[in-house]
């Protein structure tokens, strides 16, 4: 599974990124975690509000900070 967290390194961004981790070691999965800085990738997702959350190339949110609970729910899919 890779996980990809898009944003310039907001305390939002940030934010997300530790939820997404605490999530991946609360349900014990393997996955790559990431964080996508460059504007123009972000943009290539066609994400125009950061954070956004991408699991598997797939766009989750934008703009918003899930909470490790709600990720899970995502994960477990």
């Amino acid at each position: 599974m890779k996980i990809e967290i898009l944003g310039m390194g907001c305390p939002r961004c940030k934010q997300l990124i530790a939820n997404a981790e605490a999530a991946v070691k609360e349900l014990n999965i393997k996955a790559e975690i990431s964080k996508i800085t460059d504007i123009g990738k972000i943009t290539r997702y066609g994400v125009m509000m950061t954070p956004a959350l991408v699991i598997d190339g797939r766009v989750i949110s934008a703009g918003k900070v899930f909470n490790k609970d709600e990720i899970k729910k995502f994960i477990s899919k």
